[in-house]
């Protein structure tokens, strides 16, 4: 019965928790949103040791492919280029595209990538890719960055999540074979708050510290009979929801306290109002923010939906930079921009580009990196690399070297399999200043 119950999907597990603490405790706050206490999944420690470049991580997600030649790798007087046009930037000789004038602005702040390669050529597997630098497998789950963050080095604020997920894509890899405790803490709507972090109607404190303690003694008794980490996990996330529900920095969610001009800036949208709260979020010691958007997969109209979303990134985006820019706060955060693959140079009969993982375009600003340069390049038709190839393990590895963690550190999954923060990505020390 024991080893049964071990086995049950980890889905489970955190559905009864959840309702667990929704029913007898009063709250609905989701697990796996706190500071993993008990990890315990077992470690070699890394002879590395490199000066953190940033603190913090805001990551954008452009989910379903997000065309290069449409915007951080344009080309002029060829067909593959359609009817997009490049514009030049705040930095000498770098060029975008016309849709991100605003970008444009910033761009002395930015490094562009315009020489990604990845093996996955479909969206799952690419977006699966991209977060963990490990192919899927169906033995194993494997950690995303904000986890790897969390179990390596944690810090940050005590009584808020340590890693915040915003956007509604459920092929988040979350902490994978870590504890659900380095799980990210998903935030649907930006603009509606935190739900769940209050007493129910009609729950005093007297009776909610009546009923805490009726499940330390249930939780007690429970973790004697499975003394699993898993278990310990949960108990630790009780704790943790205790202290974030006392939290005076529970206001980091609530956007209502931002100016209405600030809040127009950034664009009344979901990527948006997800990166003003990324902004707020570390501005209260949250490390690791991931804000997604979607929209990007143009097999048809392609220079219909292209120009669209990239008015909503161009907002949220140059407004991003240029807020932590005024704030100090630029120096310290590195902010990326990602996706799972490029399009096709080919424009097919729906006037739209198809899924293209031989070469596509990253960015990345901040923490360290080296403003108003482009590493790598694509031919004359945005078709292959040309010259300084990059492959996805080492944009993670580029992620960690900012961070100061240790690319060497050998961690066991429960199935005492070996596995390193980027598999085996070597960092791009070319991007720092």
């Amino acid at each position: 019965m024991k080893n049964s119950f071990l086995r049950q999907d980890e889905l489970s597990r955190r559905q009864f928790a959840a309702r667990t603490a929704s029913s007898l405790l009063g709250v609905g706050l989701l697990p796996g949103i706190f500071s993993g206490k008990s990890f315990a999944a077992g470690a070699l420690a890394s002879n590395l040791k490199q000066a953190a470049t940033a603190k913090n991580v805001i990551y954008l997600y452009m989910s379903g492919g997000m065309s290069h030649l449409d915007t951080f790798d344009p080309k002029e007087g060829v067909e593959t280029a359609g009817p997009t046009k490049s514009i030049g930037t705040s930095a000498d000789g770098v060029r975008i595209s016309e849709y991100l004038p605003l970008t444009a602005k910033q761009m002395h702040h930015i490094a562009v990538i315009n020489s990604l390669n990845s093996t996955q050529g479909a969206h799952e597997q690419g977006n699966y890719y991209m977060h963990t630098s490990y192919t899927m497998r169906g033995t194993i789950r494997h950690p995303g960055m904000g986890a790897w963050l969390n179990a390596l080095q944690g810090g940050g604020n005590t009584t808020l999540p340590k890693y915040v997920y915003v956007g509604n894509d459920s092929r988040h890899p979350g902490a994978g074979f870590f504890p659900a405790s380095y799980s990210p803490l998903f935030v649907s709507k930006p603009d509606q708050g935190l739900k769940n972090v209050k007493l129910q109607p009609g729950l005093t404190e007297d009776k909610f510290a009546a009923r805490m303690q009726l499940a330390g003694e249930l939780d007690q008794n429970f973790r004697t009979t499975f003394q699993h980490r898993n278990v310990s996990a949960y108990a630790d996330m009780y704790d943790d929801a205790i202290s974030m529900m006392k939290s005076e920095d529970l206001a980091a969610f609530d956007l209502t306290k931002e100016s209405a001009p600030l809040r127009a800036s950034y664009g009344d949208t979901p990527l948006g109002q997800g990166c003003l709260l990324a902004r707020r979020l570390v501005e209260h010691g949250v490390r690791f923010i991931e804000v997604s958007m979607g929209g990007w997969d143009t097999h048809n109209a392609n220079f219909v939906k292209v120009p669209e979303n990239c008015d909503t990134l161009d907002k949220a985006l140059s407004t991003l930079i240029a807020d932590l820019h005024s704030r100090g706060l630029l120096n310290e955060t590195l902010v990326v921009l990602a996706t799972e693959f490029g399009r096709t140079p080919d424009i097919n009969m729906n006037v739209g580009r198809d899924h293209y993982p031989k070469a596509f375009s990253a960015i990345m600003a901040g923490g360290g990196i080296k403003g108003g340069f482009v590493y790598g390049k694509t031919d004359k038709e945005g078709r292959e690399v040309v010259e300084n190839q990059v492959e996805i393990p080492a944009v993670n590895a580029s992620i960690a070297y900012a961070l100061g963690l240790p690319l060497d550190q050998v961690v066991y999954s429960p199935s005492k399999r070996p596995f390193t923060i980027a598999d085996k990505g070597k960092p791009l020390v070319e991007l720092f200043a």
